[in-house]
């Protein structure tokens, strides 16, 4: 359905006597979705499979909707995913979703809101599948059924021994995740628009109801003012933060600070999963499945230390497990030297894989011998690799319900924000909880994108019936607009945003001949992060949180305000979009040290030196915090599992007992 609203208005400024035109380019949508990855693509597939847009359709009401993103859908960081995705298929041994539930929740070292660790195990299966339809080429086993390996935190029995959970294609499960969806939406003619950057999100606070973005179209130079009632973000997490990842370049955190930036929250921000094995000092990803599939962790001593730590899960315990035990290690003097690079620390720990049949080895874990053999010149059948934890995973993100809706705390009451969405890392169901385990981060993305989808297209339904009632008297609903009515007039916070984008835009222009500025947003953006990694990466204490808010505050932000553009071009500007992304970084990084203060206890992937317990005078909080540093609290969902009371695996009758409950 062709846009009502397609216009164009032009700013200009004159710099050094040359005229710069910033042109602004106005459309309506009834739903848009920022981000192309997993997330973004099962919530386009859940919106245009569901019962509701069909209905729609077959009524002439076809709803319009976008999806942006600011790379190449194919780049999402989606792609670089490599172990496998959880559900309790049950192919290789026995397994119940139940058990997945009980893992999810005890690997979240019980801060899992347990109504939605419950779902997340318990359709898995079904999404799996799903995704087998969708064209997804799992590996198999001999009679051809989808083949599972072992995964860290994934157990039989209430945690009585690994299990094999992870569904997985060789080590490259993202990029079959990712290329199908992405065909399946081609296959909908759902519209992806590539190279758009989103700067702004419109929220009417006083209706608590959406107006739409603000973006750049890099390859127009094009500021876009777009109108939607019905926004999904799922831009994918903020490892950049850290100057060791395994995100892509581009994980930059750009949704949950145009959350914050918005007005709205985060949720357990501070909770930052480090993967234990990175690649030395590059921090490049070496998948979970290296240790599923046997290899070992050893320190300088050749020690296989995981024992040490985790007696029943040794090297594949849940990761935040593995990560401390790394640093342990270390700060015991038992790390070992990168031979790979010429960094003198004896910062890192051995992989050892060796004992891996080679054969075994290049058809169950290609992507992570290519990786070593590319980026370490080892052979993983013959060397020791090097490897350190990694920022990985945001278990914290944008507050959502199960069905995807943004809410904001107000006076300890959640008020949705209606039209607004989430899923993905980008967001915080709460089912991970202080510590993802392997293979849910797909599952989640895949999950609870769809669920999303589907509760825009009820939504819209929604809408469409109140429209249509508006029009009962002119016996027909106006097919020329969209399923809503999107005029100027009812986007008064979007225009303003409009036009204070533009005016930032020209302030950074008109700086451009006037100063000798030197500073650029890639060195500074590289200072944050090392900032950050010093301060909070693995572990953190008042003092290393108080001193990187301090650098932040007198090093990073007064540089930042006189940062300026060495091209007026805004096509493709990447200088332009690393400033607005150092910008978000700034606001995300300021949030996560304050929330990280607020937190007195060490939980999950986040441990405070000076609380190194769980405060225990209270069942688990999440935490909430918006742009300002405020914190409040809010208290965990508990069904089945009492923090306070482990099972007793000695107890038969008590095990079936929680499983009749659960049922």
């Amino acid at each position: 359905m062709q846009s009502n609203l397609s216009q164009q208005k032009e700013n200009t400024t004159t710099v050094k006597e040359k005229t710069v035109q910033i042109q602004v380019e106005q459309s309506s949508y009834d739903v848009v979705i920022i981000g192309a990855g997993a997330a973004g693509l099962s919530a386009a597939l859940g919106l245009v499979k569901s019962e509701e847009y069909k209905t729609l359709k077959s009524q002439g009401k076809q709803p319009k909707i976008l999806v942006i993103c600011k790379l190449q859908a194919l780049r999402s960081h989606t792609g670089s995913a490599e172990g496998g995705i959880a559900a309790s298929l049950g192919n290789i041994e026995k397994d119940c979703w139940q058990w997945h539930y009980y893992d999810t929740v005890h690997g979240g070292d019980w801060l899992s809101d347990q109504d939605a660790a419950k779902m997340l195990a318990k359709e898995a299966r079904d999404t799996v599948i799903e995704l087998e339809h969708f064209g997804v080429a799992f590996s198999r086993t001999e009679d051809g059924h989808i083949n599972q390996r072992f995964f860290g935190g994934h157990t039989a029995d209430f945690g009585q021994q690994p299990i094999r959970r992870a569904a997985y294609a060789a080590d490259r499960i993202g990029h079959q995740i990712l290329y199908s969806l992405w065909q399946k939406c081609i296959e909908e003619n759902i519209k992806i628009e590539e190279d758009v950057y989103v700067t702004d999100l419109a929220i009417n606070h006083k209706s608590n109801s959406t107006e739409g973005i603000i973006a750049l179209n890099e390859k127009s130079g094009k500021v876009e003012k777009i109108c939607a009632r019905n926004v999904l973000i799922a831009t994918g997490g903020a490892g950049r933060l850290f100057s060791t990842t395994s995100n892509s370049w581009d994980l930059t955190g750009d949704g949950m600070s145009l959350a914050l930036n918005a007005g709205l929250q985060l949720e357990d921000i501070e909770f930052i999963q480090f993967h234990p094995t990175g690649l030395a000092h590059t921090g490049i990803l070496l998948s979970e499945a290296a240790r599923g599939e046997g290899g070992v962790l050893r320190n300088c001593k050749n020690e296989a230390f995981m024992k040490n730590y985790d007696d029943t899960h040794a090297d594949l315990a849940p990761r935040d497990v593995v990560s401390r035990s790394i640093v342990s290690e270390i700060d015991a003097l038992r790390g070992i030297e990168d031979t790979t690079s010429n960094i003198d620390r004896k910062d890192c720990i051995w992989l050892d894989m060796t004992h891996i049949e080679k054969q075994h080895m290049l058809e169950a874990l290609p992507q992570v011998v290519e990786t070593i053999e590319k980026y370490a010149h080892l052979d993983p059948s013959k060397d020791l690799i090097p490897i350190r934890p990694t920022a990985h995973y945001t278990m914290g993100g944008i507050p959502i319900s199960l069905n995807g809706q943004v809410y904001k705390l107000i006076n300890n009451k959640k008020q949705r924000i209606i039209g607004l969405y989430a899923a993905g890392e980008c967001a915080c169901s709460g089912a991970h909880g202080a510590n993802r385990l392997g293979g849910n981060s797909l599952l989640d993305a895949c999950l609870f994108g769809k669920l999303a989808g589907k509760s825009i297209a009820k939504e819209l339904q929604e809408q469409t019936q109140e429209k249509s009632q508006e029009k009962h008297e002119e016996h027909t609903l106006d097919t020329s607009k969209n399923v809503y009515d999107n005029t100027p007039n009812t986007f008064e916070n979007l225009d303003k945003l409009s036009e204070n984008r533009v005016q930032k835009i020209i302030n950074l222009i008109q700086n451009t001949s006037t100063s000798s500025n030197t500073t650029n947003p890639y060195n500074l953006l590289e200072k944050l992060e090392n900032i950050m990694e010093n301060a909070a990466a693995v572990r953190c204490s008042e003092n290393t949180l108080k001193d990187a808010l301090q650098k932040i505050d007198t090093i990073i932000i007064p540089q930042a305000k006189i940062l300026v553009l060495h091209s007026q071009n805004l096509v493709f500007n990447q200088e332009l979009i690393a400033t607005w992304e150092l910008q978000n970084m700034i606001t995300l990084a300021k949030s996560v040290l304050k929330a990280s203060l607020a937190r007195h206890e060490s939980r999950g992937a986040f441990t405070r030196l000076d609380y190194p317990e769980h405060n225990n005078n209270q069942n688990p909080q999440h935490s909430i915090v918006d742009s300002s540093g405020e914190v409040q609290n809010i208290p965990v969902i508990i069904v089945d599992f009492d923090p306070n009371k482990p099972i007793n695996h000695q107890n038969r009758d008590e095990i079936n007992k929680i499983m009749t409950k659960i049922d």
